[in-house]
C-alpha cells in the first residue's frame, strides 16, 4: 500500500478524458510519484469538493507513472467525474484489496468473462498478463454487450486479437447490419471454446445477473469451483472494511476481497445482488 497514511490520497493529475460510450469515459493520470498495484485490487478516487468511490484501474499493473480508470456515469459522483476535463487534480487512497494470483493462472487455459463496463477491470488483468503472455497456454476472451455501440475500448480489440495466445469472441444482445460477430447473451460464447474445462481457470466481471449465469455455466462444463474468480466489485465505500456497506457474510468485499473464488463465497446468501 501506498504511504503511511491510509486516509491521505496521493495527488493525481488529470491528463484527458476520453469518452468510451454514451454511459462510459476513461480518465488518464499521473500520480505524484510512482504508483503501484497488483491486478485486481481498486483505489479510492476523490474529487474535490464532490466526493470519493471506489474503481479498479484499466490500465496494466506493470505501469507504474501513469494509470487509466474507466468509470460509468451511474450516480452523484461519477456524473461529477464525468464532467471533469484534462488539467484537474484528483486524490487517489489505496491500492485496497485483494487482487488476482496470477501464479495460480501459470500453465493454463485462462478464459476470462465479461461484459458490459465489467470489461475495465479485465482490461486491467489482460494487459498485466500479456505483459508475461508465454506463462500462459492460452488466453480465451469472451466478451459481451447490449449493441455493438456499447463495447467500449472499441481500438484495442484489434490488438488483442493479434496475440499468438489469445482467442477473442465477442458477442451483442441486439445486432446492427453491421455486425458480423456472434448475438445473444454471452454465455453462448462459451460453447465456441476448446478447451479442457476442467483444468481451465475462469475469470469473471461484469452485472450481477451476468455474473451469476456466467458462472454457472462454467461450473456445468467443468470449471473447478476453486478456479473460478469473481471480481465482487459491489457496495463498496470506504476501502477498509470499517463502514460495513460491502459486508458479504463473513467477508467485507474491499478488504477481504473484491477477487474471490466462488468456492470460498457459495454459501453466502445474495452474493449475486
Amino acid at each position: 500500500m501506498q504511504g503511511k497514511n491510509i486516509y491521505k490520497p496521493l495527488l493525481f493529475k488529470l491528463n484527458k478524458v476520453e469518452t468510451e460510450s454514451p454511459l462510459i469515459k476513461t480518465f488518464f493520470m499521473t500520480p505524484e510519484i510512482p504508483f503501484d498495484f497488483k491486478t485486481g485490487q481498486f483505489v479510492e478516487v476523490t474529487v474535490d469538493g464532490v466526493g470519493e468511490a471506489p474503481y479498479t484501474p484499466s490500465s496494466s499493473a506493470w505501469v507504474k507513472d501513469k494509470m487509466e480508470i474507466t468509470i460509468m456515469k451511474a450516480g452523484y459522483v461519477t456524473q461529477k467525474m464525468h464532467e471533469l476535463k484534462g488539467g484537474k487534480v484528483l486524490g487517489i487512497r489505496g491500492p485496497f484489496g485483494r487482487g488476482y494470483p496470477l501464479e495460480k493462472f501459470h500453465g493454463k487455459d485462462v478464459i476470462i468473462l465479461g461484459g458490459g463496463v465489467g470489461i475495465a477491470p479485465l482490461r486491467c488483468l489482460l494487459l498485466t498478463m500479456l505483459q508475461e503472455e508465454d506463462k500462459f497456454k492460452k488466453i480465451h476472451i469472451c466478451f459481451g454487450a447490449k449493441t455493438p455501440s456499447d463495447f467500449i475500448y472499441k481500438d484495442w480489440f484489434k490488438d488483442l486479437a493479434a496475440h499468438k495466445r489469445v482467442e477473442l469472441l465477442r458477442t451483442v444482445d441486439k445486432a446492427d447490419g453491421d455486425w458480423k460477430e456472434t448475438e445473444g447473451v454471452v454465455t453462448v460464447l462459451l460453447d465456441k471454446l476448446q478447451v479442457d474445462f476442467k483444468e481451465a481457470v475462469a475469470v469473471v466481471c461484469g452485472p450481477p445477473i451476468m455474473m451469476k449465469f456466467g458462472t454457472l455455466r462454467l461450473l456445468e462444463l467443468g470449471v473447478q469451483e476453486e478456479n473460478v474468480y469473481l471480481s465482487m466489485e459491489k457496495n463498496m465505500s470506504c476501502g477498509l472494511g470499517k463502514c460495513g456497506h460491502c459486508a458479504m457474510g463473513d467477508y467485507f468485499v474491499c478488504k477481504d476481497g473484491p477477487v474471490f473464488t466462488y468456492n470460498e463465497i457459495k454459501n453466502h446468501p445474495n452474493i449475486w445482488m
